[in-house]
């Protein structure tokens, strides 16, 4: 099988040998969750409890009104202790749950039966379903895309274009991370189920599985799962696809390119080349929903890095503060030897200030680096040398966009393709002169935003 990949890119160091071969471990018997309640890409959610209520694990706990808008899930049994603001993954403070966990029952009292503690959906089988079913029960499950971004899924599975292909991205390109890669071998056939109820939900004719040579491994696990699908032998057409490893691989953009050629347009979704593409976790998440009526309320995440002694991948209830895991001996962390500590992976994680911050549906991994990992680096002038130009995947001038930003020049850097960047920090990784480019098109974008917001006032007011 030929790899293929996209124009542009780079290579840093991959460093998922630690995890890899790591099976996925279960958190079990939490004393605690921090639930954040607004955990996806869209409108805020309002709390549906109140401090003192018992809530069962699966009971859906906050929820709005809204079509950019998808519930939270109590992750454990238990009684709320508190509604409070809480520092979350993306560094800002948000509104919380607390959920402490059913003490065991005194002497002589009876223990709740585990099924009186547990609020899930009924099964449904997603091919024998309406689309609009369909659709429902994946919002009911709280389902969100699961790599990073947080959009909600059944928002995704309603484009308003055909789809003529659903591609699962299984590249998983960001150093460290290996939970997808472990999810596609251990789940195999989960991942084949979660891509045929995708195409059947949005009518597409084919599905693949993007897969970069370094989990070439997986393959034959794949394909194998593939041949054994009773939707593959029902007529339903999925095949596996290998890709070269270069980041940033698993942007929905890149693996459209890699895999048919096409280019999304400026300003574009990936509709309008006729694509949906679904994260390896949530297609699992999508299966656990209509087989089990299981809303998302827990997630798998890699732990590691040069200060983790005990790299781990690991199944954690959402809420679960990243330290209970470490203090459950999942994995080890020298906290000494920690210099940073990011949320997600290196190239467009979140550095936070402590590992005592929860779980989220869009944390796919917690990194513990060290001190020659973590190094900074001083800004020096840019030399003019066009690297950060050659790497980038969306085909910007990251170096002239730094220049309009810097001068304020915002209507320059829209006319560059500010708003079409997806700040994968590959222009920053190869940049010569260590200049901070991803983090000024962060703040760029904002302000663009706050701009066009106040000229849209200003028109309105008319």
């Amino acid at each position: 099988m030929t790899a293929k990949t996209f124009k542009g890119g780079a290579h840093p160091p991959e460093r998922k040998e630690r995890s890899s071969g790591l099976a996925v471990e279960r958190l079990r018997d939490v004393k605690q969750v921090v639930v954040p309640v607004n955990q996806h890409f869209g409108a805020p959610l309002q709390a549906l409890v109140k401090v003192g209520d018992l809530v069962k694990r699966g009971q859906k706990i906050a929820d709005a009104d809204g079509r950019m808008t998808v519930p939270v899930h109590a992750p454990i049994a238990g009684i709320v202790k508190k509604i409070e603001p809480r520092t979350q993954s993306n560094n800002s403070d948000g509104p919380c749950i607390v959920i402490e966990a059913l003490p065991p029952p005194a002497e002589g009292q009876e223990a709740p039966r585990p099924e009186d503690l547990v609020d899930f959906l009924p099964p449904l089988d997603a091919f024998a379903c309406t689309k609009d079913d369909a659709l429902a029960r994946v919002r009911a499950a709280g389902i969100v895309g699961m790599g990073g971004a947080g959009f909600p899924t059944h928002v995704k599975l309603a484009p308003s274009k055909p789809i003529a292909m659903v591609i699962a991205n299984g590249a998983e390109c960001e150093p460290y991370l290996t939970i997808d890669e472990r999810t596609m071998v251990e789940r195999p056939e989960d991942v084949v189920e979660g891509v045929a109820i995708t195409m059947k939900i949005v009518n597409a004719p084919e599905g693949v599985i993007a897969i970069e040579e370094n989990k070439a491994y997986a393959l034959p696990l794949l394909e194998k799962a593939i041949a054994s699908s009773p939707r593959t032998r029902a007529g339903m057409k999925i095949r596996a696809q290998l890709l070269k490893t270069k980041y940033p691989q698993g942007g929905e953009k890149m693996l459209i390119s890699a895999i048919t050629g096409k280019e999304v347009p400026s300003g574009g979704l990936p509709m309008d080349v006729g694509c949906v593409v679904q994260n390896i976790g949530t297609l699992c998440a999508m299966v656990d929903a209509f087989k089990e009526g299981k809303p998302l309320i827990e997630r798998g995440l890699t732990l590691s890095g040069g200060a983790c002694a005990k790299p781990a991948n690991v199944i954690a209830p959402i809420g679960t503060p990243v330290s209970e895991i470490v203090a459950a001996g999942l994995a080890q962390v020298n906290a000494e030897g920690i210099g940073m500590v990011i949320y997600g992976g290196p190239m467009m994680g979140v550095a936070v200030p402590s590992y005592d911050i929860p779980v989220q549906k869009n944390t796919s991994g917690v990194l513990f680096l060290d001190a020659e990992e973590a190094k900074h680096f001083e800004e020096e002038t840019c030399i003019r040398c066009g690297r950060c130009m050659r790497a980038c995947s969306c085909r910007l001038s990251p170096a002239l966009l730094a220049v309009a930003i810097e001068e304020g020049d915002y209507v320059e850097a829209e006319k560059i393709g500010l708003l079409d960047c997806i700040e994968c920090g590959t222009c920053s990784f190869v940049c010569p002169a260590h200049r901070h480019l991803v983090q000024r098109f962060r703040v760029g974008k904002q302000v663009l935003r706050a701009i066009k917001q106040k000229e849209k006032e200003a028109q309105n007011a008319r």
